[in-house]
């Protein structure tokens, strides 16, 4: 079964601040992109790597990702929200991918996934009728706001789960979810696929594989990225 990896990298990072967007801010004397780019493409069982990015992206050229030649493709399709990106990005390489060809689902601005990690995913879904996703049980004790930043109650965290990426689910169906959620609020895959009332599998992942969303995680993305160079 072949596997295809698409990146959605079309947003602006707007929580960040600043003028650059979020998936060029630099790590380690590199963009935050290229960690991304680097672990998909170097895994010898995905096929093809594409990255989906704003149609007015006029950063992605000014930097060097010959290493990747050959197997990266950049798609400047990009959509409103991460969705329609994800969906613009299928449906641009729809001639390359066949309907239960595995795609993965991975974050721009999660740049410390390892290739363990990475593995594990591949490993533990390939047999999978419907795919599935790494995440995290929740261990922080959970708390439901006002519009003041009030507590207005203690959840319950039995059972609940931090999603991450990759989300690996195959093309026909990943596609056919998406579409069919193009007016509902989908910030993740996992969601589009319950929405045909489909239930992902959760992997267990590991907490370094952060997301990227304040300036504070910056630092700690950095010393994460440092460790696993040494390693």
């Amino acid at each position: 079964m072949n596997h295809f990896a698409l990146i959605p990298a079309a947003g602006t990072g707007e929580r960040l601040g600043g003028q650059l967007p979020k998936q060029y801010l630099p790590l380690n004397g590199k963009p935050m992109l290229f960690y991304s780019v680097r672990r998909l493409c170097t895994n010898s069982r995905i096929n093809r790597v594409y990255i989906v990015l704003a149609q007015s992206d006029e950063w992605f050229s000014q930097y060097d990702w010959k290493d990747f030649a050959g197997k990266l493709a950049p798609l400047h399709c990009g959509g409103e929200t991460r969705a329609a990106s994800v969906l613009n990005g299928l449906d641009a390489a729809n001639s390359d991918i066949g309907a239960e060809d595995w795609v993965l689902v991975h974050d721009a601005a999660r740049p410390c996934l390892s290739a363990q990690l990475l593995d594990k995913l591949l490993d533990e879904l390939g047999d999978d009728k419907v795919g599935g996703l790494l995440a995290l049980p929740v261990a922080d004790t959970l708390k439901r706001a006002d519009g003041a930043q009030r507590v207005l109650g203690t959840e319950a965290r039995e059972r609940l789960w931090q999603a991450q990426t990759p989300q690996m689910f195959r093309y026909g169906t990943l596609t056919r979810a998406l579409r069919g959620m193009q007016n509902a609020l989908v910030t993740d895959e996992a969601r589009a696929i319950e929405g045909m009332g489909l239930q992902p599998k959760l992997v267990i992942s590991d907490a370094r594989n952060l997301k990227v969303t304040h300036a504070q995680d910056l630092p700690l993305a950095d010393l994460i990225l440092q460790s696993m160079e040494k390693a």
